[in-house]
């Protein structure tokens, strides 16, 4: 079984998320033991920002681990685990809102597939970047 990054590579439309977790350095840590829970967005998602959004944060680093850490929750979070939570703490420091009304949204975007098992934790695929 692949590791989170492995998983995202593989997949082929995480590719501006690939670059942006290899910009911010944080590679490593998101193969590293963990186990972690992220949300990740698709290249779709990413193409819904404003234009020179991605550009800009591409050139910083501070900004973008911000971000980047603001999608991963620590420990492994299947769908079945967010029955009842309204929020989860991120790696950033916020707070990730949970709402399972109609479906599973973290903050505004939507699990679009959820539960893609990693060695080290699970991926959840959404339809917008998360801003904290």
């Amino acid at each position: 079984m692949n590791t989170i990054v492995e998983t995202a590579v593989n997949a082929g439309n995480f590719k501006t998320l690939v670059a942006a977790v290899q910009a911010a350095g944080l590679v490593e840590t998101l193969n590293g033991a963990g186990p972690f829970t992220v949300f990740a967005p698709t290249d779709e998602a990413f193409a819904k920002l404003p234009e020179g959004t991605v550009e800009g944060l591409l050139a910083d680093k501070e900004k973008l681990t911000k971000i980047l850490t603001y999608h991963v929750v620590s420990g492994k979070v299947m769908a079945s685990d967010v029955s009842g939570m309204t929020e989860a703490p991120s790696l950033e420091g916020g707070m990730l809102k949970v709402d399972t009304t109609n479906g599973v949204m973290i903050n505004q975007s939507h699990v679009i597939t959820p539960d893609i098992e990693c060695s080290n934790g699970v991926i959840h695929v959404i339809d917008t970047v998360l801003l904290p």
